[in-house]
């Protein structure tokens, strides 16, 4: 199953996205008299995400979309797919060849994290801005773990069965500032719009192998990194079970995995993440530099 939030009339909405468009949840609950939660994080927080994928799954796709209608795919207006998780961990330099992108040595024995605060989060068709403090901010693509049960001291054995999803991110990195000194990890992370997610989250019968993913940072349509969730150094159970161990992990928590790779974005660029079977994540990029010193530039980009 995979939901999204939607923007329906100034509101946010959970629906289920089908092959032809997307189904309010509160549509269902009136139709089949259920008692969903109607909003991605509450679903998510309230256990129901599990009974949720079973009751859909036991439908007719077609029978839905009759009974409920559908919001067809190019009428959809998408929001991030909650604003507030409790906690957002990255990894850095969890691919090797990214880190000798920034001649760096890629951590080996334990993995490299930082978190992020959620007045980052943007969503699909979002803007991302390059703060006026930056000359030269990246773009990661990533692959994204939602957690779905409260966790600690999870085992790598166990580490699936408290996963809600996955989803696509796209992270950034004010990296001028943080090659002035790596203790500036935090405050270059942290800008806002740094942290985009979404316009899915994808449950994990959705997906075979979360290990023959390929995830990609395209920039302008041009494919700048491409790499497999395999060969990052440490995998998403062993992820899970770290962290899991440093704090307790709980409903709707995002761990970002790592990229294969950052690509400098730069004032109208257009910055993808793709990942084998999820919906890509766009994002549109404005610097505050530019738009500043141009108000007429800001125009042009809202307008676009």
């Amino acid at each position: 199953m995979r939901l999204s939030t939607l923007v329906i009339n100034g509101a946010e909405k959970a629906a289920i996205v089908t092959t032809n468009g997307a189904i309010l949840i509160e549509t269902i609950n009136e139709q089949f008299q259920q008692h969903f939660e109607t909003t991605v994080f509450k679903i998510i927080q309230s256990n129901q995400l599990t009974r949720l994928t079973d009751w859909y799954s036991a439908k007719e796709s077609e029978e839905l979309e009759q009974v409920c209608g559908v919001i067809p795919k190019d009428q959809l207006e998408y929001a991030p797919l909650y604003k507030n998780p409790r906690k957002i961990w990255g990894i850095g330099l969890n691919y090797v060849e990214h880190a000798s992108d920034l001649s760096e040595n890629a951590p080996n024995t334990e993995p490299a994290s930082f978190m992020k605060p959620d007045t980052t989060i943007i969503g699909y068709n979002d803007t991302i801005q390059v703060p006026l403090q930056s000359e030269r901010t990246t773009a990661e693509a990533e692959l994204g773990i939602i957690i779905g049960q409260e966790c600690k001291d999870v085992s790598e054995e166990d580490a699936q069965s408290v996963i809600a999803g996955y989803t696509t991110i796209i992270d950034m990195t004010a990296e001028d500032i943080l090659q002035r000194n790596p203790r500036y990890l935090t405050r270059s992370k942290s800008f806002d719009t740094f942290f985009s997610f979404g316009p899915e989250l994808v449950t994990p019968d959705e997906v075979e192998d979360v290990h023959k993913l390929n995830v990609s940072t395209i920039i302008n349509g041009n494919v700048h990194r491409k790499n497999v969730v395999a060969n990052m150094t440490f995998r998403p159970w062993d992820l899970v079970s770290f962290h899991s161990k440093v704090m307790t992990l709980l409903p709707g928590d995002i761990l970002s995995t790592g990229t294969p790779g950052a690509v400098v974005i730069r004032d109208g660029d257009i910055v993808e993440c793709q990942i084998d079977g999820f919906a890509p994540l766009i994002n549109k990029v404005e610097d505050l530099k530019v738009t500043k010193a141009n108000p007429q530039a800001k125009k042009a980009v809202s307008r676009n």
